[in-house]
Formats: structure tokens, C-alpha cells, sequence
């Protein structure tokens, strides 16, 4: 449908969908020149297709070269859905994605960015091609920092080498440069998962040091903020040991993110009608991903975090407790619900009656509904 509307406004070189995984799907869009391109913006910004409104934005050329495909890509229009596809819309669930959907985010220092990228991005585009990923470099993101993050979507091998090659071309660059202090390999790695990765007693991470010789920090609790829920892991080794710890690193997250998502479909089937596309695990650059193993409705669809300096929205979130539990969170006199809602800075409420959940009626009802209202990071807290 798109490809025949799309080629009313000249030469389509390519046109591809780059998401599968949110209920908005994002096409990627080449025309054969810029003017092309400018008239189907045009033309098809608002334009209304089967119910849907289509959302169209223009990505200059000159950020090809910086930002290989993923929300904003290589010089292409990027087309959102509004709302869910149907069922049984022909790619909304047949298209197998064969990248994973756990990204890999690193952090380098600043300097190096321009060797990693390359002389008019010639670099970058190789490490693409061979490891066939997606590669952000988030060069405009913390102005001035001493480090930028990327982000690499692949398949863990895919990510894995392309993490390898990077370090190799900072560690030349680090030698041409004359530069002596220590490159080690920083990965970044929302908070939900950290706690596993570490393992009880500390057991997973000290067993993946011995496996790969090896010596990984994590960067403390007290760091994280509203605006960055990611620790950073920090692998000192050789380049060989620090790409086997990646590996080993990366596969404990998925992991932890796959039964995160499993038990979240668990929910979903348990409670029909949820709408479990809540908030992103990952910054704005990579595909849309739930968090995990919370049952989500109402206003938390696709929230992101805010730019700095931007209050945070306010949103309300459902979650559904075991009836039994209801004491235990509310506590003696309220204590523990007040407790809770003053340290996560957001309001809860326990319910019984709901128009909306006729299952929560009744005295055998099982379950019980908390309603969670305050910004993501509170309601995260809170869960």
C-alpha cells in the first residue's frame, strides 16, 4: 500500500521497515532527490491511510553519514502507524526480526569518536556493512561530556564484533595520539537488569572476571537519575578478554530482559485487554522496548524520558496485585503505602471497584488494582 502512494512523488531507491516491535512502525523512506523527498513530505504528513494517520519527518542528508538507521535514519523519512496494526495485517507478526532486541549501548571517550566514525563516515559505514547492525552515535547527546554513547543493533555476534572492532580503533587511535591512560570497555545497561547480572553474593560477576580474566565495576545506585536510568559497566582487560566479557555481560541482560518479557505476556494472558507497550527501557534511539514484568494501562503507552530540564510528565499506571498481598503493601494503618509513596515520589491508591476491570468485582475477586500516578521513574520505583 505505502510503496504505490510513495512512488505518486518520484523515484523510490529504497523503502524499509526498521521496527516491528511498538504498535507504531517506522519506515524508512529513500527518494531519488531531495525535492522528491520534500513534496511526499508534503503531501503525506496527516495523510489519513485505513484509519491511521501517517506521521512523516525529514532527515537531512548530512546526518547520513553520523547516524546509520534506526529512528532517524540515513537521510530517509521515517512513517509512523497511529495505533496498533490489525490483526492479521500482513507483517505485523510474520516478518521474524533477526536482530536482538536488547541493544548494545558502550561508552567512549569523546576523542575518538572522529576515528570511529571515520573520514566522511567511511568507517562507521564498514563496521555496518560487516557486522550487518545499526550503529547511533550519539554525538549531539551531554554537550561537552568526556564520553558519548552508541548504540549497536545487531545480533549478539553481530553486536559482539562490532563492539570488538571499535575497541580495536580506539586502542590505534590511543597509540597514534599518543595517548597513555587506559581505554577500558564501558557498556551501559538499564538498572532492571544490573541486580542479576551481579548475581547473588556478587556470584555471576565474579564467576564472568575468572571466565575472562578480567576486572568489572559497576557504576553506584546513587548515579542514576530521571533522566538516566543506565549504570555503567565497566570490563579492564585486554582488548581479546574485555570482548569475551561483553559477551559473556550481554547474554546475562538478554537473558534477564527475555524473562522479563516472558513473564510480562504471562500477565498480558492472565489479564486480557492490557496494554503492556509502557514505558522504554532504552533511550529514544533504540526500537520502542517494554520494561519488564509489570501490567501496564491507560496513559503509560510509548512515555520516554523527558529532556533534561523538562519537568517530567505525570502518568497513571495499573498494576494488579494478589488480593492476599493488599494487607502486606498497605501495611499497619497505611504505614507501609504511605512509606512507599514518599520515597518513590508518587501517589498509590488501592481499588476494588472498576468499571473498566469488571474481574477485580466481587468478594472472590483475586486480584486487586493499584493505581500508580507520578513521573516514569517514580512509577518504576513504586513497581
Amino acid at each position: 500500500v505505502l510503496d504505490s502512494l510513495l512512488a505518486q512523488y518520484g523515484t523510490v531507491e529504497n523503502c524499509e521497515q526498521v521496527n516491528t516491535d511498538t504498535e507504531t512502525a517506522v519506515v524508512n523512506v529513500t527518494y531519488g532527490n531531495k525535492d522528491q523527498a520534500r513534496q511526499a513530505i508534503e503531501k503525506l504528513n496527516g495523510f489519513q491511510l485505513e484509519n491511521y494517520s501517517l506521521k512523516v519527518a525529514y532527515i537531512p542528508d548530512e546526518m547520513a553519514a553520523q547516524q546509520p538507521p534506526q529512528q532517524h535514519p540515513q537521510g530517509r523519512r521515517g512513517f509512523g502507524q497511529r495505533g496498533p496494526p490489525r490483526q492479521g495485517s500482513p507483517g505485523a507478526t510474520t516478518r521474524q526480526k533477526p536482530q536482538s532486541d536488547v541493544p548494545l549501548r558502550m561508552l567512549v571517550p569523546t576523542q575518538f569518536v572522529g576515528a570511529i566514525i571515520g573520514k566522511e563516515g567511511a568507517t562507521i559505514r564498514n563496521i555496518t556493512k560487516q557486522t550487518q547492525s545499526k550503529i547511533d552515535i550519539h554525538r549531539k547527546e551531554n554537550a561537552g561530556a568526556a564520553e558519548k554513547p552508541i548504540t549497536i543493533h545487531s545480533t549478539p555476534e553481530g553486536c559482539s564484533t562490532a563492539c570488538k572492532i571499535i575497541m580495536e580503533i580506539m586502542q590505534k587511535e590511543a597509540q597514534d595520539t599518543k595517548f597513555t591512560e587506559e581505554i577500558p570497555l564501558k557498556i551501559l545497561a538499564h538498572n532492571n537488569f544490573v541486580g542479576r547480572l551481579i548475581g547473588k553474593e556478587g556470584r555471576n560477576l565474579k564467576k564472568i572476571e575468572q571466565d575472562t580474566d578480567t576486572k568489572i565495576t559497576i557504576s553506584p545506585l546513587q548515579d542514576l537519575t530521571l533522566y538516566n536510568p543506565e549504570r555503567t559497566i565497566t570490563v579492564k582487560g585486554s582488548i581479546e578478554t574485555c570482548a569475551k566479557a561483553e559477551e559473556e555481560i550481554m547474554k546475562k541482560i538478554r537473558e534477564s530482559y527475555e524473562n522479563d518479557i516472558a513473564a510480562m505476556n504471562l500477565q498480558a494472558h492472565l489479564i486480557p485487554g492490557l496494554n503492556l507497550n509502557a514505558l522504554g527501557l532504552f533511550p529514544p534511539s533504540s526500537s520502542g522496548i517494554p520494561p519488564p514484568a509489570v501490567s501496564v494501562a491507560s496513559a503509560a503507552a510509548a512515555a520516554s524520558y523527558p529532556p533534561f530540564g523538562q519537568q517530567p510528565e505525570s502518568e497513571t499506571v495499573h498494576l494488579f496485585i494478589p488480593a492476599l498481598a493488599v494487607g502486606a503493601i498497605i501495611g499497619k494503618q497505611g504505614q507501609h503505602i504511605k512509606q512507599l509513596s514518599r520515597f518513590a515520589g508518587a501517589s498509590i491508591k488501592t481499588a476494588t471497584k472498576s468499571c473498566v476491570y469488571p474481574f477485580l468485582e466481587g468478594p472472590d475477586a483475586k486480584l486487586r488494582m493499584v493505581i500508580i500516578t507520578g513521573p516514569p521513574e517514580a512509577q518504576f520505583k513504586v513497581q
